[in-house]
């Protein structure tokens, strides 16, 4: 491999390896098989991004209705409006939505076109980490670092997604790669560029952008060949850019009349910047036992009066549709699917712990080579000491290790994330990985002292944390961990024998070379086969997660599709106690199947609608947006979601609903029936896509508890109010029940009421 360019001695004595393998990689030419492997990565990175990515669909429909409402007008794109009429937002700021809107108008309206900015962005971050790497280190190491980040699990998955955390992650990558030459050659447009990138990520996704900021701040602050002051100066400036830039749109929609805008999801208070401080911003750190980032029980606000937290606000899955995972697993408002309660289900990897990165959950998605980079960056930190201007090594331990020990104490203490967010510590590791295990390689070749050991001890450890991962799937385990664990052994002893005795023939450098490629082959396996996997199963497009999995991601294996979490909302297996012990978490069973007839019954109930829907604005109102986005997406009308993402947004009061309804804005509600068991909080359609349907699940919401309650009178009203649709006008389905009011009939707990009679 790679390993036969470098020279060869294996037992120097003394302190040989000043000269490092990095200086020396970086003024070598780049070889033409160089270019040849990196073309390969490239061609594999597209692969596994575009092989069978039809079978998602249009992916998250929650955003993928965005896209379909913005490309109605310019209102809807500058707003980022959830629905063609502009009623309320979606819960993300614009730019990576204004990205998948422009390939949507290039391409046409479809899945492809709203996942591939997500797929072209994963191909460009291999590439931007291949040239960040190789600049400070040759070829060799920028390869391996594009490679892992190419085969990391949970990067494959967001790349064929369009939920948009692969932009974020070619925005950071991108300002790495300007404060890096800011960095090198004291100018400030490139530190300046880097904070307007770092902006461009913000709008993306918020504050989870400013997580690199440590690491390009260092960078700079320590190696700019500046005097300090001028370096200070220089990042006082960049971060006022940065701060202007990142709020500017943000400052923009609140300064435009409530009256003239869609409501600002996931926020009692109807602002941007609520959303973005609150449940995009210290929610996502500290958690919540309440709906964040509104008003609590009990108190007031500017839009209503104190109710009391309902027991109930929306309703059940659309007919026929597969069952989101059994409802919206909120963590924290209302439970999950058919439970109540206010159990935190979407920490990530279990309780706050310093070895969340560790366990399956997480660990399956993106920690595969993670003992390999840990080491590596203790390797390039005891290379030599610390001097004045850093050399490529220490460079590269600022920008890597503190990327890596920043995001990696962030989500070890982080309350409520998803799982999907690790794509963002991914580069980090992928690079530290590829550094460190060439660094160990050189230290194994030069020194004769404990640091020449290392190399074979990580080999061992990674394979270790490995067989730990793969332990907890009898499936994968019985075929994989003999390999993983007999190949590393006997690669790491070729190793250790080599330097015991070093007359043995295992000690020519063809046998090395053969023992620390296979050691390296052995160690991308299973990432591999995660990364490949992935590609043959539609996803969960709302919580996407990379692995193994059957029945169209209803069963997983270690890290697929949300590891131990997934495996329980699958199985129905919660308990009714949150993870901080609180009673009233989601009940067994919340999850399973729709009731069958795929997307017909959707069908017949948007046919019926379209048929009866006369002069009113409204197709249909619902109380979540993600009752609402299958139908937006597939008729690209107006439906009222009436409470937002979750329903507990709220947006209108009972005079203001009763007006629209009576002047004919909105005839029809998809609502639950009254006094439904069932469910407590509306569950969404998931997209029916390939053979078996694609599961989603909802995660955390940010409206407050008090909309939620003042949500739960607007359909008191309506279902005392409006009269009930027969349900076999409407529904396909075979599970029909005849309810007490009225003679209609419910379809899985819920019921179309028509409100004409109001008019």
């Amino acid at each position: 491999m790679q390993m036969k360019n470098m020279s060869f001695t294996t037992h120097r004595q003394g302190d040989t390896s000043a000269q490092d393998v990095g200086q020396r990689e970086t003024v070598a030419p780049t070889r033409t098989w160089h270019r040849i492997a990196l073309a390969l990565i490239v061609v594999i990175a597209a692969f596994l991004n575009f092989f069978q990515q039809q079978q998602n669909g249009y992916g998250n429909q929650f955003y993928a209705a965005a896209v379909r409402s913005m490309l109605d007008s310019w209102h809807n794109f500058f707003f980022v409006a959830f629905d063609p009429a502009g009623f309320v937002t979606v819960d993300k700021p614009p730019l990576g939505l204004w990205i998948q809107t422009a390939s949507a108008a290039i391409f046409g309206f479809s899945g492809f076109s709203i996942i591939l900015p997500q797929s072209v962005a994963g191909i460009l971050s291999v590439l931007v980490l291949y040239w960040l790497v190789r600049r400070k280190f040759g070829p060799v190491m920028g390869l391996l670092a594009a490679l892992f980040l190419a085969l990391t699990p949970i990067s494959v998955a967001m790349n064929r997604d369009n939920n948009l955390d692969m932009l974020l992650v070619l925005f950071v990558l991108l300002a790495t790669w300007a404060v890096s030459l800011a960095a090198e050659t004291g100018r400030l447009r490139w530190l300046l560029l880097g904070a307007l990138l770092i902006a461009f990520g913000f709008n993306v996704k918020t504050l989870e952008a400013y997580l690199v900021i440590p690491a390009l701040g260092l960078l700079y602050l320590l190696t700019a060949p500046l005097s300090w002051r001028k370096r200070i100066l220089h990042l006082v400036l960049a971060t006022l850019i940065m701060l202007i830039v990142s709020f500017s749109w943000i400052v923009a929609v609140d300064m435009v009349p409530a009256s003239q805008r869609p409501y600002v999801d996931s926020t009692s208070d109807n602002s941007e910047l609520s959303l973005t401080l609150g449940y995009n911003g210290i929610q996502r750190l500290l958690g919540t036992s309440q709906a964040g980032g509104g008003s609590q029980p009990g108190t007031t606000d500017s839009r209503s009066t104190s109710v009391t937290p309902p027991t109930s606000t929306s309703q059940p899955p659309f007919p026929g549709r597969l069952g989101n995972g059994g409802g919206t697993a909120n963590g924290l408002r209302g439970g999950a699917g058919n439970g109540g309660g206010t159990a935190n289900i979407f920490n990530g990897g279990g309780p706050a712990s310093p070895l969340r990165f560790f366990n399956v959950d997480l660990g399956g998605q993106v920690s595969w080579l993670l003992p390999m980079a840990i080491l590596g960056l203790l390797a390039l930190l005891w290379q030599r000491r610390v001097s004045f201007p850093l050399d490529n090594r220490l460079q590269a331990s600022v920008l890597w290790g503190v990327w890596l020990l920043t995001m990696g104490t962030f989500f070890s203490i982080a309350s409520f994330f998803h799982t999907y967010y690790m794509v963002i510590i991914a580069p980090a590791i992928a690079a530290l990985a590829a550094i460190g295990l060439v660094t160990l390689w050189n230290d194994y070749r030069m020194r004769a002292d404990w640091r020449g050991w290392i190399l074979p001890l990580a080999l061992l450890l990674t394979a270790g944390e490995q067989l730990y991962l793969l332990s907890s799937s009898n499936s994968w385990n019985t075929v994989l961990s003999p390999i993983v664990l007999i190949l590393t052994i006997l690669s790491a002893a070729v190793l250790v024998f080599a330097r015991l005795r070093p007359t043995l023939i295992i000690n020519s450098n063809s046998w090395l070379r053969s023992a620390i490629v296979a050691g390296v082959a052995v160690l991308l396996i299973t990432p591999a086969i995660w990364s490949f996997t992935t590609t043959l199963h539609p996803e969960n497009t709302t919580l996407p997660t990379a692995g193994p999995s059957t029945m169209g991601g209803m069963m997983a294996f270690p890290g697929a599709d949300g590891g131990s979490m997934s495996s329980k909302y699958r199985t129905g297996s919660f308990s009714s106690t949150d993870s901080k012990g609180r009673a009233g978490g989601p009940p067994a069973g919340f999850g399973g199947m729709g009731m069958g007839g795929g997307a017909a019954s959707d069908q017949k109930l948007i046919d019926y609608l379209t048929a009866n829907q006369g002069t009113a604005r409204y197709l249909l109102a619902t109380i979540r947006s993600t009752s609402a986005e299958s139908i937006i997406v597939q008729t690209n009308k107006p439906v009222m979601a009436l409470g937002g993402y979750l329903g507990s947004d709220p947006i209108l009061t009972q005079s203001q609903l009763t007006s629209l309804i009576k002047d004919g804005t909105v005839r029809y509600f998809l609502l639950q029936s009254p006094g439904n068991p069932n469910t407590t909080t509306d569950a969404s359609p998931t997209q029916a896509s390939g053979p078996t349907g694609t599961g989603q699940m909802r995660g955390n919401g940010g409206g407050g508890l008090l909309g939620a309650g003042q949500n739960q009178q607007l359909t008191g009203w309506v279902q005392s109010h409006c009269s009930i649709v027969q349900a076999s006008l409407w529904s396909t389905s075979s599970t029909q029940s005849n309810t007490a009011a009225g003679g209609g009939s419910d379809v899985g707990g819920q019921q179309l009421y028509d409100c004409s009679s109001l008019h």
